[in-house]
């Protein structure tokens, strides 16, 4: 299969690409890649990448950026951070995406946990993983040619140790539950799923 991972630089990106690319074309995506550059902000850019990957039979995004901070900090600004990364972005994978994969691929998206189970911090997060969460369950009863979407919507993973203190009591979830989440949406059967690797 010939897969794009948009965020491949990232933790669990970087992680993903190496798990799959054992048995896979991997097509690694991000703002300094040099498979193929992309910001997810930018609808032209989205655009531009897939004109240069072509077509392909699945997306697994990774990326998503939101304002981590106090509330107080919050503002029509710093709550667009989210809203055009991580909900917008992601949308925009889809949107324009659906118009050059193969018939019957895959969309995967990355949620998370603070969805339903927010912390201090990441009011922004909270927002954007929902947004995104209602979008996978929409969009999955009218893509046609087969093709599927699901998130994946982790807790804290293990190998990002920086946030385990913003979300205290959490077992962080192994980076093998969190690959076997996404072969999950990539080689399995379901569509409009929110898979939760822990």
């Amino acid at each position: 299969m010939k897969i794009i991972i948009v965020g491949a630089s990232g933790t669990m990106g970087s992680y993903l690409a190496n798990a799959l690319e054992k048995e896979h074309s991997i097509i690694r995506a991000d703002r300094k890649s040099k498979d193929v550059q992309v910001d997810i902000t930018s609808p032209a850019s989205i655009e531009n990448m897939y004109k240069t990957v072509g077509a392909f039979d699945a997306l697994i995004c990774t990326a998503g950026p939101t304002y981590v901070g106090p509330w107080k900090n919050l503002n029509d600004t710093t709550f667009r951070n989210g809203v055009e990364g991580k909900m917008m972005g992601q949308i925009n994978l889809v949107l324009i995406g659906q118009h050059y994969i193969n018939p019957n691929g895959s969309f995967t998206l990355i949620t998370g946990a603070l969805t339903h189970d927010p912390q201090k911090n990441f009011a922004n997060a909270s927002a954007a993983n929902a947004a995104v969460d209602g979008f996978v369950r929409a969009a999955a009863i009218e893509l046609g040619n087969g093709i599927r979407i699901n998130a994946v919507s982790p807790t804290v993973i293990e190998n990002s140790p920086q946030y385990f203190p913003f979300f205290p009591g959490e077992i962080p979830v192994t980076m093998q539950k969190l690959e076997f989440g996404f072969r999950k949406s990539v080689f399995g059967a379901n569509t409009g799923q929110i898979i939760k690797p822990y």
